[in-house]
């Protein structure tokens, strides 16, 4: 608990991961806005073209679900708050090392396992408040859009995105402890993990569906082509792309009518990356916890 604490206060003091905060939240609120701003340009061309006899085919947002203005929260949560996530778990271990904070702290009766979940505790909670606070926001901008309050059921599916989003940035907090644990260098600790973040976000899914980069960017995954090839590499990429497996679940969680199928399977996907990455980090020696960095 005691470990929890401090990361929550160090992670409030941090300049940069205070930024990212802010713009994670910023962009989250504003992808409510943005698909309000879409409805009601498409809305008022459609009336138009009625109007104007053109057309006699119905309103595209017609019966669309309100959950639709938070589909672009998806793309802020995969960009932005993974950026953020790996930020914060590398000045978490950084911090120890340079300052020798673990050195003081292995040396009273905590185990380097209680230490590392403490920290990981702290981080989980700031996650979990930033999260919170934009996916309450962005309720209400939502029910403010719809002239009602959201219903349980949409409600609902806003708290288990809100819970998927949990994992993916903690699954990165956790790759970015591992670097700031690991690395001999500060520069290569921040490097490495960005490295793999893109890696994962646009190398593996553009290998496996031969989408272009910007295409990535959407916030729903990509089409898988088929056939030869890319079956074989779609079988081996795809469980590695957590990012993709992120948007595959979060468009079937929040009603997106582009994407079908169980969200079941992207989800426990999902969660043994986590898994895996917790006893990866947890399992780090003692040693290389009271480690200094060279230079």
């Amino acid at each position: 608990m005691v470990s929890a604490r401090h990361e929550m206060l160090n992670a409030r003091r941090t300049r940069t991961a205070n930024l990212l905060l802010v713009v994670f939240i910023g962009m989250v609120i504003a992808s409510s806005v943005i698909g309000w701003v879409t409805n009601q340009t498409v809305t008022s061309v459609y009336q138009k073209v009625v109007a104007d006899g053109l057309s006699s085919a119905p309103n595209p947002f017609s019966g669309v679900s309100p959950l639709y203005y938070s589909r672009n929260a998806v793309i802020y949560v995969l960009l932005i708050g993974s950026l953020m996530a790996i930020v914060l778990g590398v000045q978490a271990t950084l911090r120890d090392r340079k300052a020798a904070t673990a050195d003081l702290v292995l040396s009273r009766p905590v185990g380097s396992v209680a230490r590392l979940l403490g920290q990981l505790a702290g981080l989980g909670v700031v996650l979990a408040v930033v999260i919170g606070v934009s996916m309450s926001i962005s309720w209400v901008i939502i029910s403010i859009i719809n002239g009602a309050p959201l219903g349980w059921g949409d409600t609902g599916r806003l708290v288990a995105f809100s819970a998927l989003s949990w994992i993916l940035l903690a699954t990165f907090a956790l790759l970015g402890m591992l670097t700031g644990l690991r690395s001999r260098q500060e520069t290569t600790a921040l490097l490495v993990p960005f490295v793999i973040w893109s890696v994962v976000a646009f190398v593996l899914p553009q290998i496996g569906t031969a989408a272009r980069p910007v295409s990535l960017l959407n916030p729903v995954p990509a089409v898988n082509p088929t056939g030869g090839y890319f079956d074989l590499v779609s079988a081996l990429t795809g469980p590695l792309s957590v990012t993709e497996q992120f948007k595959r679940a979060s468009g079937i969680i929040l009603q997106d009518s582009t994407v079908t199928g169980d969200a079941t399977p992207s989800v426990l996907i999902l969660l043994s990356f986590l898994v895996v990455m917790s006893i990866v980090v947890v399992s780090t020696p003692r040693a290389r916890m009271r480690s200094g960095l060279d230079g």
